[in-house]
């Protein structure tokens, strides 16, 4: 386990990267907590809950190139997405699912929810399952879980935060699974679950503290 100082430090440098590709706003936060009704998100919806004009909303969405849209120009994909991914995330009758393994650790902590997680390991194709739930994980199989997280992006190389970073966001079957893939992929930070968890809990306890 890596030491307290080590995650906080990884923590924030997470935290920054965020922050260069303004994923870390009120409007991201309100779109994750709309899908969690299993439902297409329209702008007009997002811009009266926010108190804006769509029209100052709409730019904001066309400066993410990563956000999926159905073919009603509706909002369905933000790291949490309703267009299936390897990473199923169910939250009581919904089925869910996230651009990365990372998206399932954090958003129940976000969030305040509970979400049975399946995925499958891209070196074993052996299926992972977990619960995660707000103060923990549950049910971690198999245990020696591991995932596979981008920490720090260049300013200059922030443009798309679901081809810089998500593609890249995997649960491994073991600790060797990991490190076979991390081998063409050196510049990527490898953790157990329970470490990136704990990631995710320090960056969402630093946010709690800064909000008024």
């Amino acid at each position: 386990m890596m030491p307290p100082t080590q995650l906080e430090a990884i923590a924030q440098a997470v935290a920054q990267r965020q922050s260069r590709y303004q994923r870390d706003t009120l409007l991201f936060g309100l779109l994750a907590r709309l899908f969690l009704q299993g439902l297409p998100v329209a702008p007009e919806l997002l811009a009266r809950r926010l108190h804006r004009d769509l029209d100052e909303v709409r730019p904001i969405l066309r400066a993410h190139p990563e956000l999926e849209y159905d073919e009603h120009g509706h909002l369905v994909g933000s790291g949490l997405t309703l267009v299936p991914t390897t990473h199923q995330f169910q939250v009581e009758q919904h089925t869910l699912f996230t651009w990365c393994a990372w998206d399932t650790l954090t958003y129940p902590v976000e969030l305040h929810v509970s979400a049975q997680v399946t995925s499958r390991c891209p070196i074993t194709g052996s299926p992972i399952h977990l619960v995660v739930t707000p103060e923990q994980i549950l049910d971690l199989d198999p245990g020696d879980a591991h995932v596979s997280l981008v920490v720090d992006v260049a300013v200059e190389w922030c443009q798309n935060v679901r081809e810089d970073v998500c593609n890249f966001g995997h649960f491994f079957a073991s600790r060797e699974a990991a490190s076979l893939w991390q081998a063409t992929h050196s510049q990527i930070l490898l953790l157990s679950v329970q470490e990136a968890y704990q990631v995710g809990q320090l960056m969402e306890d630093a946010r709690a503290q800064i909000k008024p």
